[in-house]
């Protein structure tokens, strides 16, 4: 009975070594055209790989305790010892982590050690109890070198870094399997003194276990590969039994030639199995079956991509955070969206003042150049109509699925990061857009991925919606509060000036001494000049800030702001096209002077400040540009024209805003483009004189074709 056991796990051990055989094998195959997968580790793995299977190949032939069993698990060793060092150098910690190398060197010198071991004992004969010490010493070698990759496996992942953790996930998880399962292995060996041929015949599938985990590794959609069966059994019960027929075709040739091959049955025997199987695996499967079995996958086996629960509530983490030291909302939207596509930046793309979309936020991604109109007003209908979803790769491979070509810009196809941009709807109505960075290793979007973030954009769109409307009523309150102080103090102001506009009458008919009267005339003159003048500022809010427009040459109001700042701070007048403009020119004036003085404050000392005039068909163009501190986007879109918000000490925050104003009344436009740390650009846009005359013109007549 012990014999026909012991013949039962030697045929048991023969399968399963068989199957790892064919397994690393294949692998292998596969892998030697993917080697750049696994970067350096690339040709390690394969050498590692086909030295295992030639061990599972020599145990199944020889059984455990030969000598080309105890050569083949050497050089299997040596070679994954090897390929788990090239591993630590996917992200360069062989060269700083100091013991690394040394502990690779001992750990193969221990099993050259057991080689040369063995060698003694193979061939010198031993009595039975210095046998059985050389066995337990044998073991202990093994069990050393198991304990030290076990350790430099725990290492190669735990010390990764998050973006390489996901390239060796898989590798050190067939690793710590194959070790393991060494470990357990010996450890039972040395305890009972003995081989443990039931669980040593078991060993094979930890070698058709690291096969499969390594390629599963060196696949693309390796992070895709969620498998959640379905409760119909199904398709694993067809599965079964294909197998099932396929290994008893196999055994029933193997048994044939094992009676045919006469000596070399058992090599003849061994090979087709391998041959048969790897073949199996490369070639058999045809179209016909892979499209079968994707029926039936679909059909019976439900598998999802994100774990929604868990997606959710770290959603609601992330935008729900709004203490002082968390990021602001534009950035955590933009993270909320990342995070679920596992893309490691992106930016926010909010409305501008004419329509068009412009940055807001960005969260990770300092490098990517933003344009002034990041997508144009355009476009917004079409992303609000369709609720479009644009997969950047898809356009730049020129799959055009219903006409976004035309409506994502230009310098985002352009950039080789930018990977998909996601439209935020509410209420029908585009709220704002984020465009998302590629992540390290790029995936297709497939239909779980447009549902989750067409979702996830309409909840966003309603909270940016709601942060706006929050703003707008403080802003409305402020406003409040700021006309009822503004109307007291207009209130005496207008008193005093004028009290001071009679005591000035009276001076001038009663006072004796010419020189007292004349030194008082001129101080309650400036005095009443200041205080109405004061009171006519005052009263531009809430109104049209611009009396009358009038045709200003653009140059000469240009050469009197630069004029006025000779002296202070360098100011170069750098290009001056001469050009009319339909304006004001005290208010043109007063709005270069302060986009100046704004430029001056945030520029060094030695750093000039730049004035362009330029014009094109219809407009003329007034540049002011700095290389000073620069501005962030969230304060660009949110505080740099919002009243009474200043960065400057004791600013009364109105400047900005007022500034813009002027250029509306004007008829014109004020864009910023700014960077932190690299400086800002103000253009104001204004109407040339023939561009209003050709507009009056053009009013002119459809009005009288109306009446």
């Amino acid at each position: 009975m012990g014999a026909e056991a012991s013949a039962a796990w030697q045929l048991g051990t023969m399968a399963t070594h068989v199957a790892g055989a064919v397994a690393c094998t294949t692998v292998a195959a596969w892998l030697a055209s993917r080697r750049e997968r696994f970067a350096p580790a690339g040709g390690a793995i394969v050498v590692a790989l086909l030295l295992t299977a030639v061990w599972c190949l020599a145990v199944a032939a020889s059984a455990y305790g030969s000598f080309a069993a105890t050569i083949a698990e050497t050089a299997r060793n040596l070679a994954w010892l090897l390929a788990t060092y090239r591993l630590f150098a996917t992200d360069g910690r062989h060269d700083s982590l100091a013991p690394i190398r040394p502990l690779v060197i001992v750990l193969a010198a221990v099993e050259l050690l057991h080689v040369n071991a063995g060698l003694v004992i193979e061939t010198t004969t031993l009595d039975a109890p210095t046998g059985q010490l050389a066995f337990d010493f044998s073991i202990l070698f093994r069990l050393l070198v198991a304990v030290g990759a076990l350790v430099l496996v725990h290492n190669l992942y735990a010390g990764a870094t998050g973006q390489s953790r996901t390239a060796l996930r898989w590798p050190a998880a067939g690793l710590a399997v194959l070790w393991a399962f060494d470990l357990n292995l010996y450890v039972l060996a040395y305890l009972s003194g003995a081989w443990p041929l039931e669980l040593a015949a078991a060993r094979g599938l930890a070698a058709t276990v690291l096969g499969c985990l390594i390629a599963i590794g060196a696949t693309r959609n390796r992070d895709a590969l969620r498998i959640r069966p379905s409760r119909t059994v199904t398709f694993q019960t067809v599965s079964l039994l294909l197998i099932g027929i396929y290994l008893i075709a196999m055994v029933t040739i193997a048994q044939w030639l094992a009676y045919a091959g006469g000596d070399f049955a058992r090599l003849m025997e061994l090979g087709f199995l391998t041959v048969a199987s790897v073949l199996a695996i490369l070639v058999l499967p045809s179209g016909r079956l892979r499209g079968w079995l994707r029926v039936t996958l679909a059909k019976h086996l439900f598998q999802h991509r994100y774990d929604y629960r868990a997606e959710w509530l770290r959603f609601t983490r992330t935008i729900g955070n709004i203490g002082d030291e968390d990021a602001p909302l534009g950035q955590r939207v933009v993270q909320a969206v990342a995070d679920i596509a596992e893309s490691p930046g992106g930016l926010l793309l909010a409305h501008g003042d004419h329509g068009d979309l412009t940055l807001a936020a960005r969260w990770q991604w300092p490098e990517i150049a933003v344009p002034a109109v990041a997508l144009p007003a355009k476009s917004v209908p079409f992303f609000e109509r369709e609720g479009f979803i644009a997969d950047l790769d898809d356009l730049r491979a020129g799959r055009d699925k219903r006409g976004e070509t035309l409506h994502v810009p230009a310098w985002l196809c352009e950039h080789p990061r930018a990977w998909a941009l996601v439209p935020l709807i509410h209420y029908e109505k585009l709220v704002g857009m984020v465009v998302l960075a590629r992540p390290p290793i790029s995936r297709k979007f497939d239909w779980e991925d447009f549902d989750l973030l067409r979702v996830v954009g309409r909840q966003l769109a309603s909270y940016l919606a709601e942060h706006a409307g929050q703003e707008a009523l403080a802003e409305a309150a402020r406003f409040d509060d700021f006309h009822r102080r503004i109307a007291f103090v207009m209130h005496d102001i207008k008193n005093l000036a004028s009290q001071l506009s009679l005591l000035a009458r009276n001076a001038e008919l009663h006072a004796d001494k010419p020189a007292f009267r004349d030194d008082m005339l001129v101080t309650l003159r400036n005095s009443t000049e200041k205080l109405n003048a004061l009171l006519t500022r005052l009263s531009r809010y809430g109104g049209n800030a611009v009396e009358r427009l009038e045709e200003v040459p653009a140059a000469d109001v240009a050469r009197a702001v630069v004029e006025r700042f000779r002296g202070g701070h360098l100011v170069v007048l750098a290009e001056c096209q001469d050009a009319t403009v339909t304006a004001n020119r005290d208010s043109l004036e007063q709005v270069l002077v302060h986009l100046i003085q704004n430029a001056i404050d945030a520029s060094a000392a030695d750093s000039p400040v730049f004035l362009t005039v330029t014009c094109d068909a219809l407009h003329a163009r007034f540049e002011v540009v700095d290389s000073g501190c620069g501005m962030a986007p969230e304060f660009v879109r949110k505080q740099l024209f919002k009243p009474f918000v200043s960065s400057k000490p004791g600013g009364f925050g109105i400047g900005a805003f007022e500034a813009r104003e002027l250029v509306k009344s004007m008829r014109g436009r004020l864009d910023v483009e700014s960077r932190e740390g690299l400086g800002s650009r103000f253009v104001v846009r204004l109407p040339l004189a023939t561009t209003t005359t050709l507009y009056q013109n053009f009013a002119s007549t459809e009005q009288r074709e109306a009446s």
